[in-house]
């Protein structure tokens, strides 16, 4: 017996067009939108959150509207994603999603929003590429000086990080319970504030994305691994955590996502936009400069992958402890 499941063949959808039968509708561009600017927040203090900068300005001219950036720093990364919960889902106001979207919220008491269910995922853009930088001057040359230092001085030894529970900080939690090491762990803003409290030397390390690169090839800061899938062509000699004997590559991808609820053709007409301003070759550029990746997904993808990330984080915060109180 066949299965009753109705399957459309090619004829099949012919001749329905051919009769005025309604067929299954896939998303199409909302018409009239946007009609005023759209907005970003920004996850980030204003240095890390130039690249948003970078698409907005290619963006607006295929909608037809400014993108406006508007800075959202704090809660460990997560306040650009919470403000959302006031906004209408009419698409006009979006924001950045890093990783510890995903993982904040298990380290609370209370929940302040749901990462799944609370938000439209848009589009994945790119990732970081996370590493630890010293002063010129440090006397840790290598990461073996650093961690012998560091069990030499269980405590003593300090890093910075953009916040709690950003993969900065989950990565080094992850290496102090390998190596049973114990740092000092600094949280801080963002990126200008880090490069600052290092090269005064109120820490003795950075552990971050790329916001270090100029500073190292200037020959101020010296890079002492990454942690990406393989080595970085700029700096040959920096180990990746891998090299080091660790099974860990961290790079967070992240993109936009906006309030949940919103009209799947305006989902369209924003991820088409910014795909496109992605494989923009003033994007990519920019993007090569920082040593970042492309890390395209759609927006069925890009929810897809939000959904298996929670699973993995709520397991991270479970087995090292991780709270926020």
């Amino acid at each position: 017996m066949k299965n009753s499941r109705t399957t459309l063949t090619r004829r099949a959808v012919l001749a329905a067009a051919a009769g005025g039968l309604a067929l299954p509708a896939l998303a199409q561009p909302r018409a009239g939108f946007p009609n005023r600017p759209v907005r970003i927040f920004a996850a980030w203090a204003p240095g890390p959150n130039v690249y948003t900068r970078v698409l907005a300005d290619l963006v607006g001219p295929k909608l037809g509207q400014p993108v406006v950036i508007e800075n959202r720093a704090g809660a460990n990364g997560t306040l650009a994603a919470r403000a959302l919960s006031s906004e209408p889902a009419d698409g006009h106001t979006l924001a950045q999603i890093p990783g510890s979207v995903f993982r904040v919220p298990y380290m609370m008491p209370r929940m302040p929003y749901d990462p799944v269910e609370d938000f439209t995922y848009i589009i994945c853009l790119t990732g970081y590429t996370f590493g630890l930088v010293v002063r010129a001057d440090s006397p840790h040359r290598t990461w073996a000086d650093f961690l012998a230092a560091s069990k030499r001085q269980p405590g003593r030894i300090s890093y910075g990080s953009p916040g709690v529970g950003t993969e900065s900080h989950v990565v080094m939690d992850r290496i102090a319970e390998i190596e049973k090491v114990e740092w000092l762990h600094a949280p801080y803003r963002g990126g200008s504030e880090l490069t600052s409290a290092l090269l005064s030397g109120t820490i003795d390390a950075v552990a971050t994305a790329s916001h270090w690169s100029s500073l190292v090839l200037d020959g101020r800061l010296r890079l002492l691994n990454v942690w990406t899938p393989q080595r970085i062509a700029r700096y040959p000699d920096a180990p990746t955590l891998k090299d080091l004997g660790y099974d860990i590559v961290a790079t967070s991808p992240y993109g936009l996502a906006g309030p949940k609820g919103m009209d799947p053709g305006v989902v369209k007409v924003l991820h088409d936009a910014f795909k496109e301003a992605l494989y923009h070759p003033d994007s990519l550029a920019y993007l090569q400069g920082l040593d970042q990746p492309v890390m395209y997904m759609d927006s069925a993808a890009y929810g897809d992958f939000a959904r298996q990330q929670v699973v993995k984080e709520q397991a991270i915060v479970q087995r090292l402890n991780l709270r926020i109180e």
